[in-house]
């Protein structure tokens, strides 16, 4: 029989387990969340930059969406970041220091170009921003892996416990993300007219600087994160990635979801001075656009979480694409001058339609996210993930030269649009063409074979 001081010690013991749960999952939460608010808020300065560079050192369409695209370089080398988290600890952590000192490396990137001169040169600037994006990249990095280690459910658990705790944390980082993102769009609309491009440089500086603050008083042990061997080195560390990379449902996926942005024709760049040379959009009203695409943004990680977690991830990134395709057509119906026949002024469409296609290229990435980490091998999750995002970030800077390109066959320069029709045309033609080979997408996680039972 048992004694009623073991029944109280065992309930002492749960009910201390159950306090340390929660406040491991706040300390989670409150890193993660105010990493990813952080990189939502990244929309903040860059919005400086594009009128920066166009009202300031008046560079032409294709340079500012060269420099758009070349910025994300440092996106590349996210193995490299991954394999250095995964391999080596700093002061015994492997996650929480690569974050504060990719925090450090973006406050001083951002407040050195408020510290710079009014004429800065383009290179010098370029070299900044590059210096920033270094630093967004590691954050992300780390932040990625975490959400990895921390997404994939318990072995011991029930099939009815996975189900539903399945991408509930990558959901609560991209809402997390997605309100940065109203956040930053939403005040970068209305400091644009009200201050100078530096001081918004400088709001974001002060910004990454509490990031750096909160996150060096955190560590490691708080956060309770799955244990994984330290200090493997680097060799050990890349040959497991590749090992990982050799799986065909995480090669076939990784290959396809590249390929599905890299083929896609960017023209950000054109649209933004089509936008706001042609046809004289006001930057608050662009600001309301891109506050309405990440409200968008935020209400589909809503949605995925509580109606779409169940669904095949091949049929619902598929519908993505096509979605994607015809908001591109939308504009091409746009730029003919269609919807302003039917009474839909300019203005009105930028707001709803314009800040929403930008956002849906992105919405793939939630349940694209949710099925790699459940098929990501344990140990890797930081190198595995960063090896996705920088594919990403090399298909999105590829798209970028690839829409420049477009943009000169078409001969669209700052003054004179008349070939863009044809360029949102072959964008949306480009875009539909990834659906022929969406079979490379899991219809499902793939789960390990397990021995039959003997006797």
């Amino acid at each position: 029989m048992v004694s009623s001081e073991t029944i109280r010690e065992r309930g002492r013991r749960k009910r201390d387990g159950d306090s340390g749960g929660n406040e491991s999952d706040g300390m989670r939460k409150l890193l993660l969340g105010l990493g990813f608010l952080v990189q939502g808020f990244r929309c903040f300065p860059w919005m400086a930059v594009n009128f920066f560079l166009k009202d300031g050192l008046k560079v032409d369409p294709s340079t500012l969406q060269i420099l758009q695209s070349s910025a994300n370089l440092p996106m590349v080398a996210k193995p490299f970041y991954g394999i250095l988290s995964d391999s080596f600890y700093i002061f015994g952590q492997h996650r929480v220091p690569y974050i504060a000192i990719g925090a450090f490396l973006q406050a001083v990137s951002w407040i050195s170009i408020f510290l710079s001169p009014s004429n800065i040169s383009f290179f010098t600037i370029t070299l900044y921003l590059l210096l920033g994006n270094l630093g967004a990249s590691i954050v992300e990095v780390a932040n990625d892996a975490m959400v990895a280690e921390l997404g994939k459910p318990p072995s011991s658990s029930s099939k009815n416990n996975q189900r539903s705790s399945s991408g509930q944390l990558q959901s609560f980082v991209w809402i997390a993300s997605s309100v940065g993102g109203v956040l930053g769009n939403l005040a970068g609309g209305i400091a644009i007219d009200r201050f100078p491009p530096q001081v918004m440089f400088l709001m974001f500086g002060i910004l990454l600087s509490i990031q750096f603050l909160v996150t060096i008083f955190i560590h490691e042990s708080s956060l309770d994160l799955p244990k994984s061997p330290a200090n493997q080195g680097i060799k050990k560390q890349l040959s497991e990635l590749l090992v990982a990379l050799r799986k065909p449902e995480i090669y076939y996926s990784i290959t396809w979801f590249a390929a599905s942005y890299a083929m896609i024709p960017a023209l950000t760049g054109t649209m933004f001075y089509y936008q706001t040379q042609h046809l004289g959009i006001e930057s608050s009203v662009l600001g309301i656009s891109k506050v309405f695409g990440q409200a968008g943004m935020l209400l589909w990680g809503i949605i995925y979480n509580k109606n779409l977690k169940s669904m095949s991830p091949r049929k619902l990134i598929s519908a993505i694409q096509a979605t994607m395709a015809v908001f591109m057509f939308s504009d091409f119906l746009f730029v003919k001058g269609v919807y302003r026949t039917l009474g839909v002024s300019d203005t009105l469409y930028v707001v709803l339609f314009s800040g929403l296609l930008e956002v849906l290229y992105f919405f793939k990435i939630l349940p694209f996210s949710v099925v790699m980490a459940q098929l990501c091998p344990p140990g890797c999750e930081g190198s595995v993930f960063a090896f996705i995002m920088s594919a990403l970030a090399l298909a999105i800077i590829i798209s970028g030269y690839f829409g420049v390109a477009l943009s000169s066959f078409v001969q669209v320069t700052g003054n004179d649009f008349s070939g863009l029709r044809h360029a949102l045309l072959i964008q949306a033609v480009c875009t539909l063409l990834p659906l022929y080979w969406s079979s490379c997408i899991p219809d499902g996680v793939v789960k390990p074979k397990t021995k039959p039972k003997e006797g």
